[in-house]
């Protein structure tokens, strides 16, 4: 658990253990019937944030008709993003802010709600995951006595069937192999002993199936960037298309996979440097309300609808 997330549950902690529920508010207290759902995801400072905007249009608009009303709110996982971010809207004068899950769940518990669904815009079931759920099981904790439900929606590629769909799903922002390779970008994990690294290695093993032509690589982990860049140099003709493998290609893909400069210390971005190998390079984009930005998942329509389709299961769950 991040340093942030450590400081908002103790405080939550805290303060509910001096402030029991007293019969008496809890019998003049309005509570809300409906529950709220809450999106949950690391966050970006970059301009592609506008994927989440993009996701929250497609779930209000696929939502039925029972559902539309219901309360959607945003938490951002990553202490650096949300003090980054909350600094870059004060200084433009935006009214935003970006909150954490305790922060956002705390709100919601104080405004009368009591059934929320948090769904996770994870797509490995990793590390962030992994610390978004025991987030959730001290704040069951921390509001036992208020009799607040929470339940938890899995992260996209939770299950091998969503794994393969999704690979399916990237068809269309692939290049054929006549017209060069593709590496397929993740974000990865630096750790040996995490249970996603299996994911990444299982994705690495269906791209070769699915797509002679794709590789995988990654940022933090396992296969490396050396390993696919070596891989992809094999590659004719000489063009490479980078597939961002995150939901929001942000910084990493901005910077690390595409960017135009060498960094501080000269390190190239990868595609500098299969540019300097005599590779043509190239990443899927998407227009968005009149402007260009890279292709995360999240702007993908049927990948955004396997979320939604989480968030109703958990839904219904409340009806039983």
């Amino acid at each position: 658990m991040n340093k942030g997330f450590t400081k908002v549950f103790v405080v939550c902690v805290m303060l509910l253990t001096f402030l029991k529920p007293s019969s008496a508010m809890m019998k003049t207290r309005t509570l809300k019937k409906e529950p709220a759902i809450v999106l949950a995801a690391f966050g970006t400072t970059t301009k592609a944030m506008v994927t989440f905007d993009f996701f929250e249009e497609q779930l209000r608009k696929e939502l039925p008709d029972k559902y539309k009303k219901l309360r959607v709110e945003w938490a951002f996982t990553s202490e650096i993003v949300r003090e980054r971010a909350n600094k870059k809207f004060r200084k433009a004068g935006i009214n935003r802010r970006f909150r954490s899950l305790a922060q956002v769940i705390s709100d919601l518990e104080d405004e009368g709600y009591r059934k929320i669904v948090v769904q996770p815009l994870h797509i490995f079931p990793g590390i962030e995951y992994e610390s978004l759920l025991r987030m959730i099981n001290g704040l069951r904790a921390a509001f036992q006595d208020y009799g607040l439900q929470i339940k938890v929606g899995a992260p996209l590629l939770a299950h091998w069937e969503s794994l393969e769909e999704v690979v399916e799903l990237l068809k269309g922002s692939l290049i054929p192999s006549n017209k060069g390779c593709n590496i397929i970008v993740g974000h990865g994990t630096g750790e040996t002993h995490v249970g996603s690294n299996i994911t990444y290695l299982g994705l690495e093993r269906l791209l070769k199936t699915y797509y002679p032509n794709a590789f995988l690589g990654t940022v933090e982990g396992v296969p490396s960037r050396t390993e696919v860049l070596n891989e992809a140099r094999q590659c004719n003709p000489k063009k490479i298309r980078f597939v961002p493998f995150m939901f929001v290609a942000g910084d990493h893909i901005m910077h690390d996979i595409m960017g135009q400069e060498p960094g501080r210390d000269g390190e190239l971005s990868w595609a500098l440097e299969m540019k300097r190998a005599g590779f043509e390079v190239e990443a899927p984009e998407v227009n968005y309300k009149g402007k260009v930005y890279y292709k995360g998942l999240g702007f993908y329509p049927e990948i955004d609808r396997i979320f939604v389709k989480s968030i109703l299961r958990k839904l219904k769950e409340f009806e039983r």
